[in-house]
This record gives structure tokens, sequence and C-alpha cells, in this order.
């Protein structure tokens, strides 16, 4: 069957090919017991939700309108509890009419805001490594993509002070966020405040991606929110799938800019209707009275990094210590560059060996080649296990 070029240009790429890899160990394992695989690929979080919001969902899903598509206008009790957390997480006040979109998971919103602002060609800046969306929805939108090299020597700090004139007369778009996914890396206000800076003076729209705000494990996270000028020319993403542990449940919103928020609504009107408003219950109850629920889970989060990086060490592999909860970047080991591995072949050999399944950092981009991500998504005993696991392979090829 002939597919567009548009999805051509998706490509197939690290994730698909990791995730074949996945399956084919766990059938593999129904015939010659292996070991159980072990996924740390996927920021899914183990830990249970807040009773709380559940007792909610439940509660509501008996409620004769839960089942009913919801249009805009049925998620203003949501939007509501938004502006009501926004001013205590922040102390900004915001319209729940005009200032805020509900949106089925921030990478909906992510990958359908290019759709909204950008034509074919037009120009759109995004971070390299980032997160796949971030390319995704700008190869829909068949924009032409520039990007900002991120580097271990440079903390990971994007240098927006380095694009020319030139460059910011074409961009329409820039799209990043910290903390930031891959890198681990909680990120600086003032790095938010430089590009919203530059999206005032030049007119382009800053759009930055934050559903780890609440999961940094040393410092406080940027927020656009707190920078001048994201009424006019700003909009961010948030989402309780990471710090309420809702992935599955897809709950999440964006603030921002009137213009840029009614043209991210356009295109959803077109796409998709907004979750059940049992889920939406769900949300309210988590935003309005487990506001304080991030905070209990950190310590189970620097837990398991500071047990893992531990565990690591003595094996041999060196580390950086993540200043965000949930992941660890790690770098290629000596041994393996030396063997003429690249992060895809080391996932895979380490997946085929041991049952343990990382996410090749090339697949964030370019710039994440020669490093791999681990997902903290499972008990610190059970991550010492999986080190320990590993090391019977590491010793054989170091």
């Amino acid at each position: 069957m002939r597919t567009s070029k548009r999805l051509d240009r998706l490509g197939k790429g690290v994730f698909q090919r990791n995730d074949f890899r996945k399956n084919a160990y766990r059938l593999a394992n129904k015939n010659n017991g292996l070991p159980p695989l072990l996924d740390l690929s996927l920021g899914s979080s183990d830990l249970l939700p807040p009773e709380n919001v559940l007792e909610a969902i439940k509660k509501a899903l008996n409620e004769p309108g839960s089942s009913a598509y919801c249009l805009h206008a049925a998620t203003r009790p949501f939007r509501e509890s938004v502006a009501v957390w926004c001013q205590r997480r922040f102390g900004v006040s915001i319209d729940p009419e005009r200032e805020v979109q509900f949106l089925v998971g921030s990478q909906e919103g992510t990958a359908h805001l290019p759709l909204s602002l950008l034509d074919p060609g037009d120009v759109g800046l995004i971070l390299n490594p980032s997160y796949p969306s971030h390319r995704g929805g700008m190869l829909l939108a068949d924009a032409q993509i520039e990007s900002l090299l991120l580097s271990a020597e440079k903390d990971w700090r994007p240098d927006f002070g380095s694009l020319q004139l030139s460059q910011l007369d074409q961009l329409r778009l820039i799209l990043f966020g910290f903390p930031h996914n891959p890198t681990a890396q909680v990120g600086r206000q003032s790095w938010l405040d430089e590009a919203m800076s530059l999206g005032v003076r030049n007119q382009i729209v800053i759009a930055h991606d934050n559903p780890y705000l609440d999961l940094s494990l040393d410092g406080d996270a940027p927020a656009l929110l707190r920078c001048e000028g994201w009424r006019e020319w700003g909009i961010e993403f948030f989402s309780l799938s990471k710090a309420w542990s809702l992935g599955g449940f897809r709950l999440a919103f964006a603030i921002g800019a009137e213009n840029v928020l009614t043209a991210l609504q356009r295109v959803k009107g077109v796409v998709d209707f907004n979750q059940s408003l049992a889920l939406q219950a769900g949300a309210i109850e988590a935003l309005t009275n487990s506001f304080g629920w991030p905070a209990q889970i950190l310590g189970t989060y620097r837990n398991r990094r500071d047990r893992t990086l531990k565990a690591l060490a003595l094996m041999g592999w060196q580390i950086p210590s993540p200043s965000m909860a949930m992941y660890l970047w790690m770098p290629l080991p000596g041994w393996a560059k030396a063997r003429g591995w690249n992060d895809e072949v080391m996932a895979a050999e380490l997946l085929e060996q041991t049952g343990i399944a990382l996410t090749p950092g090339s697949g964030f981009g370019s710039g994440g080649a020669g490093w791999l991500r681990l997902a903290l998504v499972h008990q610190a005993d059970d991550l010492e296990a999986a080190v320990a696991r590993m090391k019977v392979w590491w010793d054989a090829h170091s």
C-alpha cells in the first residue's frame, strides 16, 4: 500500500527497533527459560496514583455524563481547577476561559501545536537531543527543522545566544523542555528567560514542554510562566502523567497566549474530543486536594537514583548524577566504544544477553548518540538486582 511522503519522513527509528527486540526477547523467554524482561526503557511510573484521585474517578463514572462526548465548553470545571493550581504553584493568575486548554496528554499538545502555527517550509527549532514528539510534530507540519545541539561539556545548556539574526528572522516556533528528557537535567530559569526574551523581540512562539515540573531532585524546576512575555508569545505544557502517576489516563493541559491556544484548539477540534468527565474529575481532585503529592514521591525516586548509581559504580560504570527524577542518562562505557559499539548496539546486546531493556540515546536525536537512558520505574531492590544481572555480562565484556 502506498503511504504518504510525510509518513516516510517520520521514519521507523530506534524506538520501533527497540520495541521489536523487546517483543523478540519475550517470545524467546517463553521457549528458552530466559530471565524475565525487565523494561527500564519507558518512563511509565510503577507508583500508584493518590487513592483519593482514583476514588474521584470511580465515583464520577456512575454519573450519566461520564460516557458522553466532551467538547471544550464541558472542560470548564477542569480549567478552573488549573487556574487555582497555577495561582498556588506559581503565584500567577490566569483566565481559565482564554488561557487554558485541556489536552489528552502533553505529547498530544506538542505534536499538534506545529500543525496550528506552521505552514509547509516554515522554520521551527528544537533541541538535540529532544523528546521525539517535538521533531515528529514539526515533520507532520512539513516544517523545516533547525536544532540546537546540547552537550555534556556544557551541562546540556541550550545556547540560544548562538542563533544568528538571519536564523531568528526565519523562526516561527521554538519547542523545548526543562527538566529535560532524556538528559534528566532540571535546567535553569535563566535559560527560559533567554528563550522567552528572544520570542518577544523576534515574534517567535516559545513552547515549553514541562511534564516533569514537580520531579526536580536538585534545585527548583524552571517554568515559562515565570517569564515576562508568555501571555503574548508563549505556551507551556503540563501533565499529570509523571508527578501523579496517571500516565495511562492521558490528562494534561496547556497554559499560554490566547491566540496560540485558540489555534491549537482549532486543530484539536477536528482531531479529537476530550477525555471523559470522570477522568477529568480525577484530575481536578489531583490538582486540588493532592497538590502536595509530587513532593511525597521525590524521596522514592531519590532513593532509587542513589542506590542504582552506587550499584553501577561498584560494577564499574560511572554515571553522572541526574538532577531530575525518573531517569539516568548513561554514557557509553569505554570498553563498548573500543569494541566499535554505538548506543543502539549496546542496548541490543544488553537486552539479548540479560533481558534488561534500556533506551538508546540516539533515538532522541544525534545529540543523544553515545548515551543510554534508564528509567527508574521499578523498586530500588529490583533496580539493584538488575545491575547484579548486568554485572556478569559486563565483566565478560569489559
